[in-house]
């Protein structure tokens, strides 16, 4: 089904989460889908019509305008859509978003975003009946996106490519009430893997999940193309220094599940007791959703004044404020799968060349982070370990001394680099057969055979 009469390939890209979204997901999306056709790939974006968001941000959707990229907006049947008349959505406490993500995963599977496939389906495949494509590129999660591209794959024959932001079975986000619900999304995990064409994951951590729980995978199935940042996003701005010479720490994100402020609040509250004249030459910003539990923590430590709560900010202020910043923090506490957890405003704020307060556990965070040479880590359940990371810097800061993330090891994460190794695997996925591995292994398979295949310690993808 691949047309033979145009010079420029077409791919399909599921995405459930795309602008006018505005939350971190769906700047992996946005960015390939603004640099593929640079690479000679013109992509259609299936995504749902508007509904409610807790943040919506209009102007990434300007990136992409006078490309060659069209945008295929569906219904939906999902908890947002019942949300739509509203526009922006305030964001439920931790614990009511923890409680009903829960109650959500043991009546949906593999997520709530499931009542999109029909819809998804019905229409991907009347556009391509219309405009055809070469290949479909679904991104997850949620993973409701990878079970689009399997059956768009089974109606059409176009190789499939997905795309591991975060883990599947081993995700610590999610609760399989029984060991029925975990079998069911590991069934449903494998017959995905099974008909991609390539897979690609963010990270190694997560590439070691989806390996060890797939031994019919092999090491150089699962690709690894990271987060990155966009240098375009860096052009033109200035940078606007603190007049009276505070030290700026900006936070830009939101704090849930295991991203908690409190530790390091509770270090601005020591340093305002211990040491006034430090805590007022502190400027501390947060940029992102902006909750109840946030302010009520400001009020009971009574740090209100040493602390801006910005809301969430369109994607190019942002990126302004990273600029602005003297020091950026990145809070990621213990839990369940902390290995795993490599944001996509950590290389933001490697794009940004600032230094980087980290409070983070071991994992690939830190891994990435300790190679730029420019981050000072602290417990990130330890107060005293943060405010002793603070004094630091501001020591370094006040004889303008603060370090900056290698240039050579950054432009690694470059965007439009990393859209170039999409692009790779996508004229790969267009060659015929399936991955040579994963032909002896379906060849086993249909042969009653137990074929099997330990992925390697070393990696080089």
């Amino acid at each position: 089904m691949i047309p033979e009469n145009h010079s420029t390939h077409r791919v399909l890209v599921v995405a459930y989460y795309f602008p006018p979204l505005g939350l971190s997901g769906v700047q992996r999306t946005l960015k390939f889908v603004k640099y593929l056709p640079s690479f000679g790939w013109e992509p259609t974006v299936l995504t749902v019509e508007d509904r409610g968001y807790f943040a919506k941000d209009d102007t990434m959707l300007g990136e992409i305008d006078g490309l060659p990229v069209t945008v295929l907006r569906t219904p939906s049947i999902d908890p947002l859509h019942f949300f739509r008349r509203k526009g922006v959505v305030r964001m439920p406490s931790a614990r009511s978003l923890g409680l009903f993500a829960k109650l959500s995963q043991v009546l949906f599977i593999p997520d709530n975003k499931i009542g999109w496939k029909k819809h998804a389906v019905e229409a991907a495949l009347a556009h391509i009946a219309e405009h055809p494509v070469d290949a479909i590129y679904a991104t997850a999660p949620p993973y409701t996106d990878f079970l689009i591209g399997l059956e768009l794959k089974r109606r059409t024959g176009l190789p499939l490519i997905v795309d591991y932001r975060d883990a599947w079975l081993e995700n610590p986000l999610h609760f399989y009430l029984t060991p029925l619900h975990k079998a069911l999304h590991h069934r449903l995990e494998q017959r995905v893997l099974r008909h991609a064409d390539q897979i690609i994951s963010i990270n190694r951590p997560i590439k070691e999940r989806i390996l060890k729980g797939n031994r019919f995978l092999s090491h150089n199935d699962v690709t690894i193309i990271s987060q990155g940042y966009d240098q375009a996003d860096f052009e033109g701005m200035q940078r606007n220094r603190a007049r009276d010479g505070r030290m700026r720490i900006l936070y830009a994100g939101t704090f849930y599940y295991n991203r908690n402020p409190r530790a390091f609040f509770t270090a601005l509250r020591a340093i305002s007791d211990s040491s006034p004249a430090l805590a007022r030459a502190l400027d501390v910003h947060i940029v992102g959703s902006k909750r109840d539990q946030d302010i009520a923590l400001l009020r009971e430590l009574d740090i209100e004044s040493m602390v801006t709560l910005h809301g969430y900010l369109p994607h190019r202020e942002t990126v302004s404020r990273l600029v602005d910043a003297d020091v950026l923090l990145l809070v990621i506490g213990r839990g369940k799968g902390e290995d795993m957890m490599s944001t996509g405003k950590l290389y933001e704020y490697l794009g940004a060349r600032k230094p980087v307060l980290a409070c983070v556990p071991d994992g690939a965070a830190r891994q990435v982070l300790e190679k730029g040479g420019a981050a000072f880590f602290a417990d990130p359940d330890d107060p005293k370990d943060i405010e002793a990371r603070i004094r630091t810097l501001f020591d370094l800061h006040k004889n303008d001394r603060l370090p900056t993330p290698s240039y050579e090891y950054v432009s690694q994460f470059d965007r439009r680099t990393l859209t170039g190794r999409l692009a790779t695997l996508f004229a790969a996925a267009l060659e015929p057969g399936p991955p040579v591995t994963r032909v002896r292994t379906r060849a086993a398979a249909h042969s009653g055979e137990d074929a099997r295949h330990t992925p390697t310690s070393s990696d080089a993808s």
